[in-house]
């Protein structure tokens, strides 16, 4: 699932320190506000370096829809796209200043700890091994591995007919050491075939030489937003991962500025554009807020 690399310019954070006078008055510092001795000793924030910029630069990927892909005049789109535009557009007002960097899964933590980007929004798992790396934001999709079925002439309706045929299911996914694995989880006798590409499962799926196919939900939503009345979730989804953007650790302020925006969108003002991304790239529906008191707190 790799993507290929691109480069951009460098932004680098300036820290300040103390200077000499101040630290020959070391008990002077002491009865400083608690916002000005932070100014001594924490660094611009990377949010006022974006601002004096003029635009965001983000770390992401251009080929896994529905999370980042090009269009047929090759420009990118897709959920990660509309939340980093999203970023941009409560920046400037505009969300075309954000400069996006393509680059591979693999580079995603080392771009942000090189400053080469400003924030990562690519399809990123919540791990407790990368949060001693990055800092989270808060997620804005919950992933998790599905089944698909033929929505007419295949032999199942939905999950509750798979589990209850045993050892008389087949399921399809990608080629991969943990798919049997990951299919007995939901399915314990079912059998597994592997093929070596998206393509081919469907393609299996199709010609009905298999009775379902695995995938990850969004990509089996983005499937089914494909062929509208073809294919149709078992109903069923297992094995849940959260995915978030990152941050390079150490400035609070550009964190919880990028939390209040992805908090808004999904609760507040920016409702309507977060439910409409919804619509257009998994086909969910998702409800507006209740008003009165916060449902998040409830």
């Amino acid at each position: 699932m790799d993507e290929q690399n691109t480069t951009s310019g460098l932004v680098r954070r300036g820290l300040f320190g103390l200077t000499a006078a101040g630290a020959a008055v070391g008990a002077a510092a002491q009865l400083l506000t608690p916002s000005a001795a932070l100014a001594q000793t924490v660094g611009k924030s990377r949010l006022q370096v974006i601002k004096e910029r003029g635009r965001l630069i983000v770390g992401t990927g251009s080929t896994n829809p529905p999370w980042h892909f090009e269009d047929a005049n090759g420009k990118l789109q897709g959920m990660d796209i509309d939340m980093a535009r999203l970023l941009a557009k409560n920046l400037f007002d505009d969300p075309e200043k954000v400069e996006f960097v393509l680059q591979g899964s693999d580079a995603r933590i080392p771009s942000l700890i090189t400053d080469k980007v400003d924030i990562v929004v690519q399809w990123m798992t919540v791990t407790a091994g990368r949060a001693q790396q990055v800092e989270f934001t808060v997620p804005y999709y919950r992933e998790g591995v599905s089944l698909m079925l033929l929505a007419r002439g295949g032999k199942f309706k939905n999950f509750d007919e798979l589990k209850a045929a045993g050892a008389g299911v087949t399921v399809g996914g990608m080629q991969n050491v943990f798919l049997e694995e990951w299919v007995r989880k939901a399915l314990p006798q079912a059998k597994v075939d592997a093929f070596e590409s998206p393509d081919a499962v469907l393609q299996a799926l199709n010609a009905r030489r298999i009775d379902a196919y695995m995938s990850d939900q969004s990509a089996m939503r983005w499937l089914m937003q494909q062929a509208p009345g073809r294919f149709v979730d078992a109903g069923y989804g297992w094995m849940p991962n959260s995915y978030a953007s990152a941050v390079k650790p150490g400035d609070p302020i550009w964190l919880n500025w990028v939390n209040t925006v992805y908090r808004e969108a999904m609760m507040g003002v920016d409702f309507d554009s977060f439910a409409a991304s919804y619509k257009k790239w998994f086909g969910i529906e998702v409800a507006t807020p209740k008003v009165g008191f916060p449902n998040e707190f409830a």
